[in-house]
């Protein structure tokens, strides 16, 4: 069974840093693709960042310069770097797997397809 566990998540001040971690197992599928959606109160899923098995990554145009996606193999851990943080960013972050390059994100507007796999999520809470 697949299992995605999100960490890292809590609140600070607008222009500060938080690095989340997915911890994943049972995700034996090759080629993949793991990345991190997010959600906040009222919306939808919307598509923050994500990596292949080839290292390749892309990212939403939102979080582009501010935030970076890496992934530990050797571990399968899931990482997102969250700096310079807005109060936008605030969202509940779900950490995701599927079978996809990572360039199939870029513009997609249902970026959800591209996943079977969630975890529950973390909260990402930035204030003024």
């Amino acid at each position: 069974q697949v299992q995605l566990v999100e960490s890292g998540g809590g609140s600070v001040q607008s222009g500060g840093s938080l690095r989340l971690s997915c911890a994943a197992s049972g995700f034996t599928y090759s080629p993949y693709l793991m990345g991190w959606l997010r959600q906040a109160s009222g919306k939808g899923r919307e598509w923050v960042a994500a990596i292949d098995s080839d290292g390749s990554t892309s990212y939403a145009d939102s979080v582009k310069g501010r935030f970076t996606i890496s992934n530990d193999n050797t571990k399968n851990t899931l990482y997102l770097q969250m700096n310079g943080l807005k109060p936008e960013d605030t969202a509940m972050y779900y950490c995701a797997a599927g079978s996809a390059p990572a360039e199939v994100m870029v513009g997609t507007t249902n970026p959800e397809v591209y996943f079977q796999y969630w975890g529950q999520g973390t909260q990402v809470t930035v204030s003024s």
